[in-house]
Protein backbone atom coordinates (compact mmCIF):
# COMPACT_ATOMS: atom_id res chain seq x y z
CA UNK A 1 0.00 0.00 0.00
CA UNK A 2 2.93 2.24 0.33
CA UNK A 3 2.84 3.14 -3.50
CA UNK A 4 -0.59 3.73 -3.63
CA UNK A 5 -0.50 6.03 -0.27
CA UNK A 6 2.03 8.05 -2.23
CA UNK A 7 0.07 8.99 -5.18
CA UNK A 8 -2.92 9.80 -3.42
CA UNK A 9 -3.70 13.53 -2.21
CA UNK A 10 -2.63 14.00 1.07
CA UNK A 11 -5.86 14.43 2.79
CA UNK A 12 -6.95 11.10 0.79
CA UNK A 13 -4.00 9.59 2.16
CA UNK A 14 -4.67 10.29 5.52
CA UNK A 15 -8.17 8.88 5.58
CA UNK A 16 -7.05 5.46 4.01
CA UNK A 17 -4.40 5.14 6.60
CA UNK A 18 -6.78 5.52 9.66
CA UNK A 19 -8.04 1.28 7.94
CA UNK A 20 -6.63 -0.99 10.61
CA UNK A 21 -4.30 -2.91 8.92
CA UNK A 22 -5.91 -6.42 8.62
CA UNK A 23 -8.45 -4.47 6.57
CA UNK A 24 -6.01 -2.35 4.43
CA UNK A 25 -4.08 -5.43 3.25
CA UNK A 26 -7.18 -6.84 2.18
CA UNK A 27 -8.59 -3.46 0.30
CA UNK A 28 -9.42 -4.35 -3.49
CA UNK A 29 -10.24 -0.38 -5.04
CA UNK A 30 -10.15 2.72 -3.81
CA UNK A 31 -13.15 4.86 -5.66
CA UNK A 32 -12.34 8.89 -5.95
CA UNK A 33 -15.31 11.11 -6.91
CA UNK A 34 -15.20 14.66 -7.25
CA UNK A 35 -18.37 15.66 -4.66
CA UNK A 36 -18.98 12.30 -2.89
CA UNK A 37 -17.64 10.24 -0.03
CA UNK A 38 -14.38 8.57 -0.52
CA UNK A 39 -15.01 4.86 -0.94
CA UNK A 40 -12.90 1.70 -0.04
CA UNK A 41 -13.78 -1.68 -1.00
CA UNK A 42 -11.77 -4.39 0.92
CA UNK A 43 -12.49 -8.01 0.66
CA UNK A 44 -15.84 -7.46 -1.05
CA UNK A 45 -16.89 -4.82 1.38
CA UNK A 46 -17.79 -1.36 0.65
CA UNK A 47 -16.90 1.35 3.23
CA UNK A 48 -17.09 5.12 2.79
CA UNK A 49 -15.45 7.96 4.46
CA UNK A 50 -17.08 11.03 6.00
CA UNK A 51 -14.16 12.94 3.61
CA UNK A 52 -15.78 14.00 0.72
CA UNK A 53 -13.89 14.09 -2.24
CA UNK A 54 -12.98 17.89 -3.89
CA UNK A 55 -11.87 19.16 -6.97
CA UNK A 56 -8.46 19.81 -5.65
CA UNK A 57 -8.21 16.05 -4.76
CA UNK A 58 -8.83 14.97 -8.49
CA UNK A 59 -6.59 17.51 -9.90
CA UNK A 60 -3.80 16.39 -7.42
CA UNK A 61 -4.31 12.90 -8.50
CA UNK A 62 -4.02 13.44 -12.07
CA UNK A 63 -1.13 15.88 -11.64
CA UNK A 64 0.26 13.05 -9.67
CA UNK A 65 -0.52 10.74 -12.51
CA UNK A 66 0.46 12.61 -15.34
CA UNK A 67 3.72 14.13 -13.92
CA UNK A 68 1.85 17.86 -14.42
CA UNK A 69 1.86 16.99 -18.58
CA UNK A 70 -1.86 15.13 -19.70
CA UNK A 71 0.06 15.18 -23.17
CA UNK A 72 2.06 12.20 -21.54
CA UNK A 73 -1.62 10.56 -20.93
CA UNK A 74 -2.98 10.78 -24.54
CA UNK A 75 -3.22 7.00 -25.05
CA UNK A 76 -4.28 6.14 -21.08
CA UNK A 77 -6.96 8.63 -21.82
CA UNK A 78 -8.10 7.40 -24.58
CA UNK A 79 -8.67 4.17 -23.26
CA UNK A 80 -9.70 5.34 -20.21
CA UNK A 81 -7.15 3.65 -17.27
CA UNK A 82 -3.56 4.32 -16.31
CA UNK A 83 -1.13 1.30 -15.52
CA UNK A 84 1.31 2.85 -12.69
CA UNK A 85 4.76 1.38 -11.27
CA UNK A 86 3.59 -2.07 -9.07
CA UNK A 87 0.86 -3.22 -11.83
CA UNK A 88 -1.89 -1.39 -10.29
CA UNK A 89 -4.76 -0.02 -12.62
CA UNK A 90 -6.06 3.56 -12.29
CA UNK A 91 -9.59 3.46 -13.99
CA UNK A 92 -10.99 7.06 -15.12
CA UNK A 93 -14.18 8.65 -16.06
CA UNK A 94 -15.68 11.97 -17.14
CA UNK A 95 -16.39 14.34 -19.99
CA UNK A 96 -15.76 11.57 -23.22
CA UNK A 97 -14.15 13.97 -26.61
CA UNK A 98 -14.91 11.97 -29.53
CA UNK A 99 -13.37 12.33 -33.27
CA UNK A 100 -15.33 10.89 -35.98
CA UNK A 101 -17.49 8.66 -33.65
CA UNK A 102 -14.48 7.38 -31.97
CA UNK A 103 -13.45 7.96 -28.42
CA UNK A 104 -10.24 10.29 -28.41
CA UNK A 105 -9.85 11.56 -24.99
CA UNK A 106 -11.70 11.88 -21.38
CA UNK A 107 -11.53 15.72 -20.23
CA UNK A 108 -12.88 16.82 -16.87
CA UNK A 109 -12.27 13.78 -15.27
CA UNK A 110 -14.21 12.95 -11.96
CA UNK A 111 -13.89 9.48 -11.07
CA UNK A 112 -10.91 7.19 -10.29
CA UNK A 113 -10.85 4.15 -9.63
CA UNK A 114 -7.46 2.88 -8.55
CA UNK A 115 -7.27 -1.53 -8.56
CA UNK A 116 -4.91 -2.43 -6.06
CA UNK A 117 -2.84 -5.35 -7.63
CA UNK A 118 -1.86 -8.04 -5.25
CA UNK A 119 0.36 -10.82 -6.66
CA UNK A 120 -0.72 -14.32 -5.27
CA UNK A 121 2.24 -16.30 -6.05
CA UNK A 122 1.26 -20.18 -6.15
CA UNK A 123 -2.44 -18.91 -6.42
CA UNK A 124 -2.36 -21.89 -9.84
CA UNK A 125 -0.07 -24.63 -7.96
CA UNK A 126 -3.10 -26.68 -6.97
CA UNK A 127 -4.48 -26.87 -10.13
CA UNK A 128 -1.17 -28.92 -12.23
CA UNK A 129 -2.95 -32.00 -11.67
CA UNK A 130 -5.68 -31.19 -13.07
CA UNK A 131 -4.46 -29.00 -16.23
CA UNK A 132 -0.99 -30.59 -16.82
CA UNK A 133 -0.43 -34.22 -17.96
CA UNK A 134 3.00 -34.17 -20.05
CA UNK A 135 2.05 -31.04 -21.55
CA UNK A 136 -0.21 -28.76 -20.52
CA UNK A 137 -4.03 -28.57 -21.42
CA UNK A 138 -5.90 -25.92 -23.23
CA UNK A 139 -7.80 -23.80 -20.64
CA UNK A 140 -10.75 -21.72 -19.77
CA UNK A 141 -10.86 -20.31 -17.05
CA UNK A 142 -14.61 -18.61 -16.38
CA UNK A 143 -15.58 -15.96 -14.11
CA UNK A 144 -17.85 -13.55 -13.35
CA UNK A 145 -15.99 -10.02 -12.35
CA UNK A 146 -13.58 -9.65 -9.54
CA UNK A 147 -13.46 -13.48 -8.85
CA UNK A 148 -9.36 -13.53 -9.26
CA UNK A 149 -9.61 -14.78 -13.24
CA UNK A 150 -6.49 -12.54 -13.78
CA UNK A 151 -5.00 -13.41 -10.41
CA UNK A 152 -4.76 -17.34 -11.60
CA UNK A 153 -4.18 -16.31 -14.50
CA UNK A 154 -0.93 -14.52 -14.19
CA UNK A 155 0.03 -17.48 -11.57
CA UNK A 156 -0.44 -19.48 -14.90
CA UNK A 157 1.98 -17.77 -16.95
CA UNK A 158 4.59 -17.82 -13.80
CA UNK A 159 4.74 -20.94 -12.99
CA UNK A 160 4.53 -22.48 -16.81
CA UNK A 161 7.21 -20.09 -17.60
CA UNK A 162 9.17 -20.90 -14.56
CA UNK A 163 8.81 -24.78 -14.54
CA UNK A 164 8.20 -26.94 -11.57
CA UNK A 165 10.77 -29.37 -9.60
CA UNK A 166 7.84 -30.81 -7.56
CA UNK A 167 6.01 -31.90 -11.18
CA UNK A 168 9.04 -32.74 -13.18
CA UNK A 169 7.82 -29.45 -15.44
CA UNK A 170 10.00 -28.02 -17.72
CA UNK A 171 10.08 -24.13 -18.26
CA UNK A 172 8.05 -23.15 -21.89
CA UNK A 173 8.00 -20.18 -23.83
CA UNK A 174 4.85 -18.11 -22.68
CA UNK A 175 3.44 -15.35 -24.55
CA UNK A 176 1.20 -13.02 -23.16
CA UNK A 177 -1.55 -10.53 -25.00
CA UNK A 178 -1.91 -7.93 -22.58
CA UNK A 179 -4.40 -5.76 -23.75
CA UNK A 180 -5.17 -3.89 -20.72
CA UNK A 181 -2.23 -3.94 -18.31
CA UNK A 182 -3.18 -6.44 -15.94
CA UNK A 183 -1.32 -9.32 -16.34
CA UNK A 184 2.00 -8.01 -16.64
CA UNK A 185 1.45 -4.50 -15.09
CA UNK A 186 3.65 -3.57 -17.74
CA UNK A 187 5.58 0.32 -17.43
CA UNK A 188 7.23 0.82 -20.60
CA UNK A 189 6.91 -2.24 -21.44
CA UNK A 190 8.82 -3.78 -18.54
CA UNK A 191 6.55 -6.42 -16.85
CA UNK A 192 6.11 -5.35 -12.73
CA UNK A 193 4.86 -8.53 -11.53
CA UNK A 194 6.77 -11.52 -11.16
CA UNK A 195 6.16 -13.85 -14.17
CA UNK A 196 9.28 -15.75 -15.00
CA UNK A 197 11.84 -15.76 -16.90
CA UNK A 198 10.90 -17.08 -20.14
CA UNK A 199 7.87 -14.64 -20.92
CA UNK A 200 7.38 -12.50 -23.50
CA UNK A 201 4.49 -9.50 -23.47
CA UNK A 202 2.55 -7.46 -25.95
CA UNK A 203 1.52 -4.30 -23.58
CA UNK A 204 -1.57 -2.93 -24.42
CA UNK A 205 -2.46 -4.49 -27.71
CA UNK A 206 -5.57 -5.77 -29.09
CA UNK A 207 -5.86 -9.24 -28.23
CA UNK A 208 -6.61 -10.51 -31.43
CA UNK A 209 -3.74 -8.91 -33.38
CA UNK A 210 -1.37 -9.41 -30.79
CA UNK A 211 -2.13 -13.13 -30.89
CA UNK A 212 -1.16 -13.39 -34.54
CA UNK A 213 2.45 -10.96 -33.82
CA UNK A 214 3.17 -12.96 -30.79
CA UNK A 215 2.98 -16.49 -33.19
CA UNK A 216 4.77 -14.71 -35.97
CA UNK A 217 7.78 -13.08 -34.27
CA UNK A 218 8.34 -14.85 -30.61
CA UNK A 219 7.15 -18.74 -31.30
CA UNK A 220 5.65 -18.79 -28.07
CA UNK A 221 4.54 -22.66 -26.63
CA UNK A 222 1.58 -21.50 -24.91
CA UNK A 223 -0.34 -17.95 -25.49
CA UNK A 224 -1.77 -16.38 -22.05
CA UNK A 225 -4.73 -13.98 -22.84
CA UNK A 226 -7.34 -12.58 -20.87
CA UNK A 227 -11.36 -11.91 -21.43
CA UNK A 228 -11.51 -12.92 -24.76
CA UNK A 229 -15.33 -12.55 -26.41
CA UNK A 230 -15.18 -10.72 -29.68
CA UNK A 231 -15.56 -11.92 -33.35
CA UNK A 232 -11.81 -11.48 -34.17
CA UNK A 233 -10.54 -12.84 -30.72
CA UNK A 234 -12.15 -15.90 -32.07
CA UNK A 235 -10.74 -16.24 -34.85
CA UNK A 236 -7.66 -15.66 -33.57
CA UNK A 237 -7.55 -18.34 -30.79
CA UNK A 238 -8.53 -20.99 -33.56
CA UNK A 239 -5.35 -19.65 -35.13
CA UNK A 240 -3.62 -20.27 -32.48
CA UNK A 241 -4.72 -23.72 -31.53
CA UNK A 242 -4.66 -24.72 -35.08
CA UNK A 243 -0.77 -23.83 -35.15
CA UNK A 244 -0.24 -26.39 -32.41
CA UNK A 245 0.25 -23.59 -29.69
CA UNK A 246 -1.10 -24.32 -25.45
CA UNK A 247 -3.49 -21.76 -24.53
CA UNK A 248 -4.79 -20.43 -20.96
CA UNK A 249 -7.44 -17.98 -21.18
CA UNK A 250 -10.49 -16.13 -19.45
CA UNK A 251 -13.58 -15.34 -19.77
CA UNK A 252 -16.15 -13.36 -18.13
CA UNK A 253 -18.90 -15.81 -17.06
CA UNK A 254 -20.73 -17.52 -14.71
CA UNK A 255 -20.33 -20.75 -16.13
CA UNK A 256 -19.46 -22.79 -18.94
CA UNK A 257 -23.20 -23.03 -20.23
CA UNK A 258 -23.66 -19.52 -19.44
CA UNK A 259 -20.48 -18.37 -22.10
CA UNK A 260 -21.55 -21.06 -24.66
CA UNK A 261 -24.94 -19.35 -25.18
CA UNK A 262 -22.75 -16.27 -26.78
CA UNK A 263 -22.77 -16.57 -30.26
CA UNK A 264 -19.02 -15.52 -30.42
CA UNK A 265 -18.23 -17.84 -27.25
CA UNK A 266 -20.16 -20.80 -29.02
CA UNK A 267 -17.98 -21.09 -31.88
CA UNK A 268 -14.94 -21.66 -30.42
CA UNK A 269 -16.45 -23.87 -28.13
CA UNK A 270 -17.71 -25.97 -31.28
CA UNK A 271 -14.46 -27.01 -32.03
CA UNK A 272 -13.85 -28.35 -28.60
CA UNK A 273 -9.96 -26.45 -28.10
CA UNK A 274 -10.60 -26.51 -24.65
CA UNK A 275 -9.59 -29.06 -22.70
CA UNK A 276 -10.40 -28.27 -19.80
CA UNK A 277 -12.44 -25.24 -18.09
CA UNK A 278 -12.08 -23.57 -14.68
CA UNK A 279 -15.21 -22.11 -12.98
CA UNK A 280 -14.58 -19.58 -10.42
CA UNK A 281 -17.14 -18.05 -7.95
CA UNK A 282 -16.47 -15.41 -5.33
CA UNK A 283 -18.38 -15.89 -1.49
CA UNK A 284 -16.35 -13.90 1.11
CA UNK A 285 -13.38 -12.91 -1.39
CA UNK A 286 -12.47 -13.31 -4.64
CA UNK A 287 -10.90 -16.71 -6.06
CA UNK A 288 -12.53 -19.02 -4.96
CA UNK A 289 -12.50 -22.60 -7.66
CA UNK A 290 -16.33 -23.79 -7.90
CA UNK A 291 -15.83 -26.14 -10.37
CA UNK A 292 -13.20 -28.13 -12.92
CA UNK A 293 -14.40 -29.27 -15.67
CA UNK A 294 -12.78 -31.87 -18.56
CA UNK A 295 -13.41 -30.90 -22.56
CA UNK A 296 -16.90 -32.70 -22.51
CA UNK A 297 -17.79 -30.30 -19.43
CA UNK A 298 -17.85 -33.44 -17.08
CA UNK A 299 -16.54 -32.17 -13.52
CA UNK A 300 -13.40 -33.87 -12.31
CA UNK A 301 -12.91 -31.61 -9.57
CA UNK A 302 -13.11 -33.91 -5.86
CA UNK A 303 -12.85 -31.58 -3.55
CA UNK A 304 -15.38 -31.34 -0.33
CA UNK A 305 -17.69 -29.05 -1.61
CA UNK A 306 -16.42 -28.59 -4.81
CA UNK A 307 -14.40 -24.98 -3.58
CA UNK A 308 -11.02 -24.41 -3.18
CA UNK A 309 -9.48 -21.30 -2.06
CA UNK A 310 -6.63 -19.33 -4.72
Amino acid sequence: MRKILSMLPSRIAEQIMLVPPDTASTIEEIRIRIGRPLEVIAAGRVLFFPYVVNEEDAQQLLNHLSQFSLYMLEEELKRGYITVSGGHRVGLAGKVILENGAVKAIRDVSSFNIRIARQKIGASEQLVGLIYQKQWLNTLIIGPPQTGKTTLLRDLARLISSGSERGNISPRKVGIVDERSEIAGCIKGIPQLELGPRVDVLDGCPKAEGMMMLIRSMSPEILVVDEIGRPEDAAAVLEAANAGIKLMITAHGTSLEEIRRRPNMKHILDQNIFERFIELKREDAPGKIATVLDGEGKRILQEAGGILSC
